[in-house]
């Protein structure tokens, strides 16, 4: 029996004991009184205290005391302790009457032992509970039961505070939507343990037995919720699957980010997104720092309405900049951003700046106007084919565009400019990753020169790979296609790519915006976000079948159509000669620059400009390989079949 008790448990178990050998005598001294207890033999006192310690820990173990925890203990442990303490006190009641006929025993004094048992066991679990929770309430609800045949029975993932909260709820809302059948722990040692009166029946990764189990029982789940969000990614995906093979749907609370956002309600279940299987932990920021760099300054976002600029956008205004002022070239898009900033921010004082960064006057008249401090540079041409199709539009925005936003930084004295750059960047293939390289090249060589002048304008540039969900990325396809029926189109078995959520993306940008600006990095380096692992996309596709509910080559198939134009298989987020090096922040890094001389680029750019305005694709190429020697453009290979 004992060998089955997890360490807790047996401490516990320990506690409970001892508790009922001290309540004997100390009931015994509340009945008597001091003289009158100094009157009993030592070994009467001895014997049945032991006969008292003995009887508790058979009752005590047979009445499942130690199958809940004691963090989560509530007005339900309590009444069970009561009837333990009952039985056990009517057991040693009938023994010591059939062994001494109550010979010596005062009867009022098992009357008073109930009460001192009582306090002793509930009274330890009631105040650790307290002092976790720093409330009595939670204390003093009971696990309620009712109405359970109509709702949706469901398992949980995570024996910690999120599931006992979510349990909390279901017991307390009438019309409360899910019914738990059980816990799965990520650890073994909370395995057979309760948490209000709901059984830990096994771990993550022994689902399949669980499953079962519960199905011999007539309990069978129809949903698996996350109560946890940092579940090891390959356990979670693993788990994904086993619970789409039996055709269960997964879903998850809202992580402490949703609610940042405004979500209401901690226990509302949502679907399991792309980005939960990724599993990125999540980076500590120096939000204080965040925070100082921009509260009070005027502040300039360019590409404000796209996705990386409206997320920065987003947490900028949220840190209380004097001024924000948004700038795109698309109308809509820029409406729509500044229409959400208004909202979220009414009292923030703000510019919608409708302009192209490719017109230089426009850009110098804009920062004229705004007179920014701080200023993030996110306008670009980001779709690979698209610009590959458009080389012209790519090398006037990405490259001509930055030095325009450059430049003018400079002339209007900005404290710093933030570039937003890509993994695309290194060993470029296509041509928006060298007009992006172009960029990184132009402000790492403007950071050497403005390093030397006093009062000079830093430019930090941040590079990191792809954003899940994106304007033109991979996942937003992947759902227009799994809602057309598929199939879910990948370019090759073999292509990986780097992921991490927008949000992530962003306060990475303004962590190592911080780092840039304090000059706390030598100058001319470029700051590279941690990505993690390469994903498989076509590893994505089949997660998010599963997401869906589907089954992956059976519901909904996959179709391998080829490289398109610019793309390759794998990105890199280091090119060989930079060499790779740490920040003051974990999940930052920074590679030694590869700098060219700026008046050198801004000759080269001059000329780009007079050949893509000419409409001379070929020069403006040409000027691109002389600028960007690693540029080596990709021949499509062709479509791969599914079986090879």
């Amino acid at each position: 029996m004992m060998t089955r008790l997890n360490l807790r448990a047996f401490v516990a178990y320990c506690h409970d004991i001892g508790m009922a050998a001290l309540s004997f005598p100390i009931a015994l001294w509340l009945r008597v009184g001091t003289d009158g207890f100094a009157q009993y033999p030592n070994d009467w006192l001895v014997g049945h205290t032991v006969t008292l310690a003995a009887i508790c820990g058979v009752v005590f173990w047979m009445a499942g005391l130690y199958r809940g925890i004691w963090r989560y203990a509530s007005l339900d442990d309590m009444l069970a302790i009561g009837r333990a303490v009952t039985v056990g006190l009517v057991v040693f009641l009938i023994l010591v009457f059939i062994a001494t006929r109550l010979e010596l025993l005062p009867r009022s004094s098992l009357v008073i032992n109930w009460f001192v048992l009582c306090a002793l066991l509930a009274g330890p679990r009631a105040l650790y509970r307290v002092l976790k929770d720093g409330r009595l309430d939670t204390v003093l609800r009971r696990d309620g039961r009712a109405d359970q045949v109509r709702r949706i029975p469901v398992v949980l993932v995570g024996a910690g505070d999120p599931a006992e909260a979510f349990i909390r709820e279901m017991d307390s809302r009438r019309e409360a939507p899910f019914a738990v059948v059980g816990i799965l722990a990520e650890r073994a040692g909370r395995v057979g343990r309760q948490i209000r009166k709901v059984h830990v029946l096994g771990t993550v990764d022994g689902f399949q037995a669980v499953l079962k189990r519960l199905t011999d029982a007539g309990q069978r789940p129809q949903r698996v919720i996350l109560t946890k969000d940092d579940i090891d990614p390959p356990r979670l995906r693993r788990l994904v699957e086993e619970a789409a093979a039996e055709g269960l749907t997964v879903a998850r609370l809202p992580r402490l980010t949703d609610l940042r956002d405004g979500v209401d309600d901690p226990v509302a279940v949502r679907p399991v997104a792309i980005e939960d299987l990724l599993g990125r932990p999540q980076a500590v920021l120096e939000r204080d720092r965040m925070r100082a760099l921009v509260a009070g300054r005027r502040v300039l976002v360019t590409g404000a309405g796209g996705t990386i600029g409206g997320e920065l956008a987003r947490q900028i205004a949220a840190f209380g900049p004097g001024h924000l002022a948004l700038l795109d070239a698309s109308e809509f898009n820029l409406y729509t951003i500044d229409m959400e900033i208004a909202e979220r921010h009414p009292g923030l004082p703000r510019t919608a700046i409708l302009a192209d960064v490719r017109d230089r006057l426009r850009v110098e008249a804009a920062f004229e106007a705004a007179a920014p401090e701080l200023v993030f540079h996110a306008g670009a041409l980001k779709h690979v084919p698209m610009v590959e199709l458009n080389p012209l539009e790519g090398v006037m925005t990405n490259a001509v565009g930055t030095r325009n936003v450059a430049d003018a930084c400079r002339a209007a004295g900005v404290c710093a400019m933030v570039q937003i750059s890509t993994d695309k960047a290194v060993n470029p293939v296509n041509v928006m990753g060298a007009t992006k390289r172009l960029a990184e090249s132009y402000c790492q060589a403007l950071d050497l020169v403005e390093r030397r002048r006093p009062g000079g304008t830093r430019f930090v540039t941040v590079r990191f790979g792809n954003v899940l969900g994106s304007t033109g990325s991979v996942v937003p396809l992947f759902q227009r296609q799994l809602a057309a029926g598929g199939p879910l189109t990948v370019t090759h078995p073999d292509m990986t790519r780097y992921f991490m959520t927008v949000r992530e993306a962003v306060e990475l940008v303004l962590q190592a915006s911080v780092l840039g600006v304090a000059g706390e990095e030598p100058a001319g380096e470029i700051f590279v976000l941690d990505m993690g692992e390469p994903v498989r996309i076509v590893d994505l596709a089949r997660q998010m079948i599963r997401l869906a509910g589907r089954r992956p080559d059976v519901d909904v198939r996959i179709e391998f159509v080829g490289l398109r134009p610019g793309e390759k298989l794998t990105e890199e987020l280091f090119h060989v000669a930079e060499a790779l090096m740490p920040t003051a922040h974990p999940a930052i890094r920074r590679a030694a620059p590869r700098t060219v001389d700026a008046a050198f680029l801004a000759r080269g750019l001059d000329e780009i400009v007079e050949a893509a305005r000419a409409g001379r694709s070929e020069a403006t190429l040409l000027l691109l390989r002389h600028l960007v020697p690693d540029y080596r453009p990709a021949v499509p290979e062709p479509a791969v079949a599914a079986g090879e």
